[in-house]
């Protein structure tokens, strides 16, 4: 959606865990990218017609009979091709190379001497850069036409290159953040190597996005489940500039949001952006179904039905929908992908609707679906929504019911979201929210002695939580100044008459998870 008029650089998945940031690098450029997998065919890759080919790192080995191998018929279409760690190996086993398997593997930072200076790939790129290893096979003969460009002290094979074919590889990984000055040779490739064109922003995309969701709803009505967090409100106010009132928003509250969220989605969206908004206050059945539970996957379920229940409920409410939005992201489709690199049918119920009644046959329209959460932010800011929202924490679909371990109540929920309150108010005071990755508070079903206003008390305790990280697969705890803590212990003890101690989480992740639940 919304790419058919711009040059595209495509990455060839061979299992790397680094593809995603390579394709976020290429449109750091301004240029289209999209990931596909290593089975592509070039008939394939020409209906594509993209400006150059990325072939990513992967975990297997090249000597492994089985390992992956693209189609071979790539080599002959023309299109510049950089090869990374394991696209380099591949590619130079194919071309008539050779790859061993040392007994000293290569892992950590290094180093890199240009030694040839006229390479595009090194022209803004100073000697002695340093860049991030990670392999265990290496080139010991490159493939005929091919040279060297640059090597460290323990790789002559660094980086190599065949100008005539416009093939290209490097052993190390220049998309990740320790390849100082990797994001200026993958510049070199997209803009100077493969002359793509460097219109791809978010401006362009909401004109294209736009008419295609136009084109795509015509006169018919789409039913978006708005829930105020990024990814739903960023598709809702885009859908809604395309279309208008033939959205319809539902607005289902749980009852487990934070303080004065309802309100404050009510006021930006129903008022501020004039939008169809339908709204349910659902707290009284999602609180019934989850008295007693206590199991954190049990009490995931129980919200995840009585949401669907209520959503579907309000929608039959809304007359004839023929389109279902969802803030779908890029990452989603990527991991949604089967083994054999078709689209699977699953939907994710933690991020989207699932599940559809067999009466509500919807087609789904997905107009996030070839974005990064961090374009999602910059769209927003494009579509004029609030710095509050745009830049929001990640906050889990089930709200503060996985934030309240063991039972969930009423008065265990308004307690805290007293904290939850006061941790983040605090943090946003010392201007540190926009360092951490997710901040968050748990309330504890522990309860423990305290005096506070010469009385002995006996309530619960909470835990405050603050983590960084670039994609929540791993996370570190964040070092939060003493004085902050201090400020948000004292104000939660002497603010919340349910709370009488408080702790910091200082678990990473692994062996933690962000979320307790």
């Amino acid at each position: 959606m919304a790419i058919k008029n711009h040059d595209s650089v495509i990455v060839l998945d061979f299992g790397a865990q680094y593809s995603q940031l390579i394709a976020r690098r290429v449109r750091e450029c301004g240029v289209y990218s999209q990931i596909v997998p290593y089975t592509v065919t070039a008939d394939e890759v020409k209906a594509i017609a993209p400006k150059g080919i990325i072939f990513s790192g992967g975990p297997a080995s090249v000597k492994t009979p089985g390992s992956p191998r693209p189609d071979s018929a790539l080599f002959s279409l023309g299109i510049p091709i950089l090869g990374i760690c394991y696209g380099l190996q591949v590619m130079s086993e194919m071309l008539g190379g050779n790859v061993t398997c040392p007994e000293k593997k290569e892992y950590g930072l290094q180093n890199i001497d240009i030694v040839d200076k006229s390479s595009v790939l090194f022209s803004n790129v100073s000697d002695k850069t340093q860049i991030w290893m990670s392999h265990g096979d290496s080139v010991d003969r490159i493939p005929d036409g091919f040279h060297v460009t640059a090597t460290t002290a323990t790789c002559p094979y660094a980086a190599v290159e065949d100008t005539k074919r416009h093939f290209y590889g490097v052993q190390f990984h220049p998309e990740v953040v320790h390849s100082v000055e990797g994001d200026k040779m993958i510049r070199s490739f997209v803009l100077d190597v493969c002359n793509a064109k460097a219109d791809w922003n978010m401006g362009s995309f909401v004109e294209d996005a736009i008419k295609e969701i136009r084109e795509t709803v015509g006169d018919k009505r789409v039913l978006c489940g708005l829930s105020g967090g990024v990814d739903s409100s960023v598709a809702a106010v885009l859908i809604h500039k395309a279309i208008g009132n033939q959205l319809v928003c539902v607005f289902v509250n749980n009852g487990m949001l934070r303080k004065n969220e309802a309100e404050s989605v009510l006021d930006l969206f129903g008022k501020n952006f004039s939008m169809n908004l339908q709204y349910a206050d659902a707290t009284d059945d999602f609180l019934s179904a989850l008295r007693g539970v206590t199991e954190p996957e049990a009490k995931r379920k129980i919200i995840g039905k009585v949401f669907i229940d209520t959503f579907y409920n309000e929608a039959r409410k809304c007359g004839d929908i023929s389109f279902l939005a969802q803030g779908t992201l890029y990452p989603d489709v990527i991991e949604s992908k089967s083994p054999s690199g078709g689209p699977s049918s699953t939907i994710k119920s933690h991020h989207n609707v699932g599940g559809l009644p067999e009466d509500l046959k919807w087609q789904l329209l997905e107009p996030l679906k070839e974005l990064f959460k961090d374009e999602v932010r910059a769209l927003g800011k494009e579509l004029g929504l609030p710095d509050e929202l745009v830049y929001r924490h990640p906050f889990p679909g089930p709200g503060l019911g996985v934030r309240c371990i063991g039972e969930v109540t009423k008065e265990r929920l308004d307690t805290l979201r007293d904290v939850d309150a006061i941790f983040i108010e605090e943090i946003r005071k010392a201007r540190l929210y926009d360092k951490i990755w997710q901040a968050l508070a748990d309330l504890l079903p522990v309860k423990s002695v305290g005096v506070q206003g010469d009385e002995r008390t006996y309530r619960e305790v909470c835990t405050l939580r603050a983590v960084t990280s670039e994609d929540a697969m791993t996370a570190d705890w964040y070092r939060m100044p003493y004085e902050v803590l201090q400020r948000a212990a004292l104000r939660i003890c002497n603010e919340v008459s349910g709370v009488n101690r408080v702790l910091y989480d200082i678990t990473s992740k692994p062996p933690g998870t962000i979320e307790w639940e």
